[in-house]
């Protein structure tokens, strides 16, 4: 728990003292008034060394304070690289999420007639907020999340980026004025905000996808109840803190923690009538409950769910720049991430080179605990829980048993946590459950094709279209692959595809609805036609 600060003017939080090499951040708050940055009075309970320790929290936002709610069951959070207990937090129930709904309706119908040049600068106070305590941040993702601190500092950025961005999208909410085709007639379109959206977020990036949902929605005036992932709430609760500081309003942005009551409060957000848009990263299984259970409300609805990636190698490829694209995609967060590739696709002239060079390459990352001096993007850490560790090993072993070759070599495993070392598998077939299931882990399955077109078939014989990928260097192929591909996104010669900047999302039963770029902020609006 920590002291509550004092309000220095109307209900904005100072910022927290920052690090001596960081410069302080300029904050406004609703009458723009500059504050000075002050040190909020806490006691030091983090499992982590905090820079600034009131960044730890394990109370419940109410009516814009953090308080402990008695009464209340709390539920562990545990650290995945150790099995120990980091903390608990409230398990809070449908009551509580009813109203929070409430207190976020009732701050839409002032926070949505804002100007969107104050939301522009409470958005980029934020933004260098998560910046000025990127380290902080990391360190929470880290200890409760389990990926290295390399990996975590990436995703505070990351998610610092899509904050960055939206600051300049509440700048640019265009209408359009339409040609009437009646005299003496004008017609207008106009932007306004969807109203309460509710943004059910995942653990495995646990402050990216919350500013992934909270920046557009906040660029465009709606007010946000966020179910907070039961595996990483500390990260999560103290980026909102963090928002709190920047000037968002009090209500604007709820805070559900929750275990036991996961499926009820599930079914709040989907038929509650003041919920008007449902925003989810998760499972297909799950995105396609909340679809159902929404429709009785005909709710907004964009969907970021599953995927099975393709990674396609062709004979032409730079093969030290496909090996290198293959890591970044395939062990990111140890291959927790829903744009990893599943399904690696080689040519069959040169498997076994590629086998070869991207098998060592593996073997030389190292597995750990993400927290230990010297980690890198070639550290993995453990997987989220044991039942990851179980579906690597069934994916395993049935390759295997279909005919495939573990190529990495074998290595001692860490002795606690839910640790998985990286698998390269060669020569796996085509019918094996990792063609047919995304892993979500550290198993890379090398596959042989022949021809561009039996590979395009083989890539887009999935009920998933979340994201693509292939190497080749001959500028027609690039042109003809990138249009076949049945993909949301597609990446050429590269791993990496994530930004603010573009649109994320995916097609068929990977979902719908873009997350970044200038579509993104739609989702968000309604489009009213003024005549």
């Amino acid at each position: 728990m920590i002291g509550q600060p004092s309000l220095l003017v109307d209900q904005v939080r100072s910022t927290a003292q920052l690090n001596a090499d960081t410069p302080p951040v300029a904050l406004f708050c609703p009458d723009r008034s500059l504050l000075q940055s002050t040190m909020l009075e806490a006691k030091d309970q983090a499992p982590v060394r905090l820079n600034d320790p009131t960044l730890w929290i394990d109370d419940s936002l109410v009516n814009d304070e953090w308080i402990a709610l008695e009464q209340v069951p709390r539920f562990p959070v545990t650290n995945p690289a150790t099995s120990e207990v980091i903390g608990t937090v409230s398990d809070m129930t449908v009551e509580h999420c009813r109203e929070a709904i409430d207190r976020a309706h009732e701050a839409f119908k002032t926070f949505s007639k804002t100007t969107p040049q104050f939301r522009a600068d409470v958005l980029q106070d934020f933004h260098q907020l998560v910046l000025a305590n990127k380290e902080d941040l990391a360190k929470l993702v880290t200890l409760e999340n389990g990926k290295s601190l390399t990996d975590s500092m990436a995703e505070v950025k990351y998610a610092a980026s899509y904050l960055q961005w939206n600051s300049g999208e509440a700048l640019r909410l265009y209408g359009r004025t339409i040609p009437s085709s009646l005299p003496g007639t004008r017609n207008w379109t106009q932007l306004e905000p969807v109203g309460v959206v509710a943004a059910l977020c995942p653990w495995n990036f646990p402050i990216g996808m919350i500013c992934r949902k909270v920046g557009p929605a906040l660029a465009v005036g709606a007010t946000v109840v966020i179910k907070v992932p039961a595996e990483t709430p500390f990260s999560v609760l103290a980026l909102i803190e963090l928002a709190r500081r920047a000037g968002v309003p009090p209500n604007v942005l709820q805070v559900i923690t929750t275990d036991t009551h996961l499926s009820a409060i599930g079914d709040e957000l989907c038929t509650n009538k003041k919920i008007k848009k449902i925003s989810f990263t998760g499972s297909t299984r799950v995105g396609k409950l909340l679809a159902s259970k929404s429709s009785g409300t005909l709710k907004k609805l964009s969907m970021e769910l599953g995927g099975n990636a393709p990674f396609i190698v062709f004979d032409d490829a730079d093969l030290d720049a496909a090996v290198g694209g293959a890591l970044a995609s395939k062990f990111r967060g140890s291959g927790q991430t829903c744009v990893c590739a599943n399904r690696l696709y080689v040519h069959e002239s040169i498997h076994s080179a590629f086998a070869a060079k991207f098998a060592a390459a593996v073997d030389a990352m190292k597995v750990g605990n993400g927290r230990d001096e010297g980690t890198s993007p070639s550290h993995l850490g453990p997987l989220i829980h044991e039942r990851a560790v179980a579906k690597c090993v069934e994916h395993v072993e049935d390759a295997v048993k279909r005919g495939a070759t573990v190529v990495t070599k074998q290595r001692p495993m860490p002795s606690r946590g839910a640790f998985f070392n990286p698998v390269v598998l060669a020569d796996a077939p085509q019918d094996c459950l990792l063609t047919d299931e995304e892993t979500f882990g550290p198993v890379a399955a090398l596959i042989k094709f022949k021809t561009e077109d039996e590979v395009i078939n083989l890539a887009n014989e999935t009920e998933f279209g979340l994201a693509g990928y292939f190497f080749s260097r001959d500028a027609a192929r690039i042109f003809r692959v990138a249009d076949a591909l049945e993909t949301g996104m597609v990446g050429v010669n590269t791993g990496v595809i994530s930004q603010a900047v573009i649109p994320f999302g995916g097609i068929k039963e990977s979902g719908w609805g873009k997350e970044g770029g200038a579509e993104a902020i739609l989702d968000f609006c309604k489009v009213k036609a003024v005549i």
